[in-house]
């Protein structure tokens, strides 16, 4: 029996079989966009602090989405502290943490540990449900997570990564698989966009005070502006909301499959937009990724309540 009430941190999705259509077309929506956000990020921080960048994009964000009539819809008061959390945890915090870090480590090294994101996600939903994930939901995340590891150790191999933009990026990704979980419960009674949109505006007014006396000071380029404004309506508002409505239907573990995906936008893009080479190892990392995907879009198997904790 799937729990929705408030009182749980998180939640099944509404839909434990295999993935709709729209559980796909949500799926590599968001990862298309995402797949640029560390494109957007660094040209961004050409003329903008970390901060102002995090202050703009998540105003932006929350912004575009209050344009759209149902993330206007109404929330209960009891809702309300969960919405802090995620604004913390899943917006202000790691806005700011990834734009510190990729002053620090190669976007390689970025794209690379934001991989471990689902299987982060995996281990929250397993101690918040107190239950054990599927079969197929298992092995796909480890197929995946092989996948994102033969693609991108040849891009990482030799990459300049500080210590600090690394601890940065795991703190960010630890932010990333609490708020995935505890966003499920919230979607399923409000949808996404009427969640997402709040924790938005209240992450834009915790960074405020530092990020907007920033952005205030700063004097941006066209570049930077530009990336920003894509990065804020596309990349914050637009994509959250979509990944809070994939997750309210497939479950944050199923949903984290995303991160996956993401590494495959990237070179796509890098083939096109600039003109990079595919590595071998680029093409068996994207086969293992999609028979990781295929796995993780079937029907949740061999589910049983893990063995309560004393």
């Amino acid at each position: 029996m799937r729990t929705t009430s408030l009182g749980q941190m998180t939640a099944e999705g509404t839909n434990t079989g295999s993935f709709a259509p729209s559980d796909w077309g949500l799926l590599l929506a968001t990862a298309g966009i995402w797949g640029s956000s560390f494109l957007w990020i660094s040209i961004g921080l050409e003329s903008l602090s970390p901060a102002a960048i995090a202050f703009v994009r998540l105003a932006l964000g929350g912004i575009a989405l209050s344009l759209y009539p149902p993330a206007r819809r109404p929330v209960d008061r009891e809702a309300w502290p969960i919405i802090a959390l995620i604004a913390l945890v899943g917006n202000a915090g790691p806005a700011v943490l990834y734009g510190m870090a990729q002053q620090r480590v190669e976007s390689s090294v970025a794209g690379m540990i934001t991989a471990t994101t689902p299987l982060c996600i995996l281990a929250i939903s397993i101690l918040m449900l107190r239950r054990s994930p599927g079969t197929n939901q298992v092995r796909g995340l480890l197929v995946g997570f092989a996948g994102v590891i033969t693609m991108a150790t040849p891009n990482v191999t030799g990459a300049d990564a500080q210590p600090v933009g690394v601890a940065l990026l795991l703190v960010a990704v630890f932010g990333y698989g609490i708020s995935s979980n505890v966003t499920v419960p919230l979607q399923q009674k409000y949808g996404g966009p009427a969640v997402i949109m709040r924790a938005l505006f209240l992450g834009t007014l915790v960074l405020a005070p530092w990020g907007g006396s920033e952005a205030i000071r700063s004097s941006p380029t066209r570049n930077s502006l530009v990336a920003v404004i894509i990065l804020g309506v596309v990349g914050t508002g637009i994509a959250r909301a979509m990944s809070a409505s994939l997750g309210g239907s497939t479950g944050a573990s199923r949903a984290a499959l995303i991160g996956y995906i993401v590494p495959i936008v990237a070179i796509v893009l890098g083939v096109v937009f600039r003109d990079e080479t595919v590595e071998a190892a680029e093409i068996a990392g994207t086969v293992l990724i999609l028979c990781g995907a295929f796995l993780i879009s079937r029907k949740q198997l061999d589910r049983r309540p893990s063995v309560p904790t004393s």
